[in-house]
């Protein structure tokens, strides 16, 4: 079942003495702050929404106002709190991108009948995803390659790939 919430960003500090504060973007996309008047923080397993103001966006960092946090003392209380969006205001997708968040548990299913497991971690190293698989075969990292992925179903909780260009790409734990 996929979260009706995704997380967006990252308090790291208060940035001045008036309840600014500096947040670390969790999307390859931190204009999608533009515009937002709403996110949730996560407490207890349940979702409370906080009202913000975008002040402005900087390089690597938003910078933006919570409601009600007044000086430096409040926004240091917020340090490391984890910023969502509910699903439905996410940004819209092109049909072959999926939410990371949304590929966590997904079943590895090769065209050759292997199973590799679960999708244990999604790593961002540079050029492309890395898929962290824990299975039957230890573990495997799979590059996120078109050649590899031939389709990722996520209602039915998998991810098929092309056994012939995984044996070519893929990092096999060799124990």
């Amino acid at each position: 079942m996929l979260s009706q919430y995704l997380m967006i960003g990252e308090i790291t500090k208060p940035q001045g003495v008036r309840g600014e504060v500096k947040v670390r973007p969790c999307t390859c996309d931190p204009e999608r702050f533009e515009g937002l008047e709403t996110v949730y923080i996560e407490k207890d397993g349940d979702y409370a929404p906080l009202r913000i103001t975008v002040n402005r966006l900087g390089a690597d960092a938003v910078f933006m106002n919570v409601e009600g946090v007044t000086d430096r003392d409040m926004a240091e209380k917020l340090r490391g709190t984890l910023l969502y969006i509910d699903r439905a205001h996410a940004v819209a997708l092109d049909a072959d991108t999926n939410f990371i968040t949304d590929l966590y548990g997904l079943r590895g299913v090769v065209d050759d009948g292997r199973d590799l497991g679960k999708i244990t971690d999604v790593m961002q190293p540079g050029g492309n995803d890395v898929y962290v698989f824990k299975g039957p075969l230890g573990e495997v990292l799979v590059p996120a390659l078109k050649s590899v992925v031939l389709a990722v179903d996520l209602p039915a909780g998998e991810m098929r790939l092309c056994g012939k260009r995984l044996d070519e790409v893929a990092v096999f734990d060799e124990d």
